[in-house]
């Protein structure tokens, strides 16, 4: 009988439910039909409707957004891992398309076009001192697989204009920025998005490393704002053994759902280190915080952004889409490191301005722990939730370096525009002289006549220190940058962060922590990085201290 008086009263409540929304639904709808037909002007609906969503959303959460279909396209384009187009990386410089980096394997290579080149002409239109935006580039330049697209550009050293038919074909997006060995025995891979590549590619770099000798892994996720649940999922499970729980879900929608690590990953054993900082965000904190709970490597950097939502896309008839919050994501510990957007989406998104004024980004001690529940790593260390993941090593901001003369040359991009033009102009002699990344990383300097020469080029685009301004302590900086970009231009990514690396303080901390006791500090040893298994795991216990609190509870009800 009261099984029955349940069921009953469950579908009242979902009648009544039901008839709330379509009495809704139609006010909306008598409300849009009245503007249409009796406004004084035309009102738009379109648009209206489209403003309205979006107003919505902002009253619930920072994360749930509207997007018509190219906004939809434009922002899965990273994360598919792949556009359709010519295969070119480029800047506009002095009015002219300058390919940067012409994509390995892709349909520009294929046909000759080389770095350096400028576009005159695409097609019958000439691009060329027309005030050419980003945006004209990807017009002419994107286009469906297969279909053809014939440039002219001006190559230095070349009298005539060159021209290449090129076919169009999908452009790979690499979600690894670079991977290089830092000693004989640690690798260093940089994780720039979680894509729907990217534990395929990580898994990659690593088993490349292994071969390279490398027994100890550096993951960088600084600045890797997320991506896909699923690749997080399966990337996390590369280090952690099987049963264990890498993070679950649950909202007022969803039950709770569990993630653990399936069969042997590709490095379960064998020291590591995570990279991050106030940019990492969303699947990056779902990494860092599976194994920190676990204590299977140490996090090193700054406190983590504090995305701890899971968005799931749903589709509107004229296929746009809405990404509706529909539930929380928990690590193993059960931390939620979603920080608080109680105050509003734009003092939300003001955070981390406001940890820079606060002095967080410089000093541990000042940053604010906004859940004061603790909560306890495998090895029963104390950890907190309520805004990202606070890491075991904090490296504060360092801002030393920085002048207005430095800000300049970046604003100004004098940086990129001068490698460009330097590198184009020497290409042949530096890569006979620096045949290799190794060689270059290890033997090239910039010198004061390349310093000089960038000045020069700095003061024509307005770049110049001010009178009194003392800027000499940027000076090493600028070397670093200068050499880390012709590198880049060179080679590869890979190349530029192997020799900016040596100036970035996580890193270096990092790379210290194999070596300084870190590790053995936390209790990090082999023994407890690899799986126990006659040991409970976390969410057993997690699970063991519910039953107890249940038990408690009972009790306590009964003493009533």
């Amino acid at each position: 009988m009261k099984k029955i008086i349940a069921v009953t009263a469950f579908y009242l409540l979902l009648t009544t439910h039901n008839l709330h929304a379509q009495m809704y639904q139609q006010k909306m709808a008598t409300f849009l039909n009245l503007l249409d037909n009796y406004y004084v002007e035309d009102p738009k609906v379109d648009s209206l409707v489209e403003i309205g969503i979006t107003e919505i959303l902002k009253k619930l959460d920072p994360h749930s957004v509207y997007m018509n279909a190219d906004e939809i396209k434009k922002a899965n384009e990273p994360l598919e891992g792949n556009f359709e187009g010519v295969g070119i990386q480029f800047q506009i410089y002095q009015d002219t398309i300058q390919v940067v980096h012409v994509i390995a394997g892709g349909p520009s290579q294929k046909v000759g076009v080389q770095d350096g080149d400028k576009l005159v002409f695409v097609d019958t239109s000439k691009v060329a001192g027309i005030g050419i935006t980003n945006d004209g580039v990807f017009k002419y330049l994107r286009g469906k697989k297969g279909t053809k697209v014939t440039i002219k550009i001006k190559r230095f050293g070349e009298p005539e204009l060159l021209a290449f038919e090129i076919i169009r074909d999908k452009i790979p997006i690499y979600a690894i920025g670079a991977q290089y060995m830092a000693t004989p025995e640690i690798g260093y891979v940089k994780l720039e998005r979680f894509s729907a590549t990217a534990t395929e590619e990580t898994q990659a770099a690593i088993d490349s490393l292994k071969k390279l000798g490398a027994k100890k892994i550096i993951l960088d996720l600084t600045s890797n704002g997320g991506g896909y649940l699923n690749q997080a999922h399966a990337l996390s499970d590369l280090f952690l053994s099987e049963g264990k729980l890498i993070v679950y879900s649950s909202g007022r929608s969803q039950s709770r759902i569990d993630l653990n690590a399936t069969t042997e990953g590709d490095f379960e054993k064998g020291d590591l280190v995570i990279m991050v900082d106030q940019n990492t965000a969303s699947a990056s904190e779902i990494v860092a915080g599976a194994v920190q709970d676990w204590d299977r490597g140490l996090v090193v950097g700054r406190r983590t952004y504090g995305k701890g939502l899971v968005q799931k896309g749903y589709s509107l008839p004229d296929m746009s889409v809405v990404r509706l919050t529909m539930a929380h994501y928990y690590t193993p510990s059960g931390r939620n490191i979603q920080k608080s957007y109680a105050k509003g989406i734009d003092k939300y998104h003001e955070d981390i301005e406001d940890r820079y004024e606060s002095g967080e980004l410089f000093d541990s001690a000042k940053i604010k722990i906004t859940d004061s529940t603790k909560y306890f790593t495998n090895n029963k260390r104390i950890v907190y939730g309520g805004g990202g993941v606070t890491p075991d090593i904090f490296v504060g901001l360092d801002t030393s370096w920085s002048s207005k003369f430095y800000g300049k040359l970046v604003r100004t991009g004098s940086f990129n525009q001068f490698v460009l033009v330097y590198v184009n102009s020497n290409r042949a002699e530096l890569q006979k002289k620096y045949p290799t990344a190794t060689a270059f990383v290890n033997n090239f300097t910039v010198d004061s006549v390349l310093m000089n020469q960038f000045f020069a080029f700095g003061k024509t685009k307005k770049a110049e220190p001010d009178s009194a301004e003392i800027y000499t302590k940027s000076i090493p900086t600028i070397q670093n940058q200068l050499k880390g970009l012709i590198a880049q231009d060179l080679f590869n990514s890979s190349a530029y962060y192997q020799v900016t690396n040596v100036q970035n303080p996580i890193y270096v901390r990092a790379l210290n922590a194999f070596t300084d006791g870190s590790f053995q500090k936390y209790g990090i040893t082999p023994s407890t990085t690899s799986a126990i298994k006659n040991k409970k795991t976390l969410k057993e216990k997690m699970q063991a201290k519910k039953d107890e609190k249940v038990n408690k509870d009972k009790k306590n009800k009964i003493a009533h």
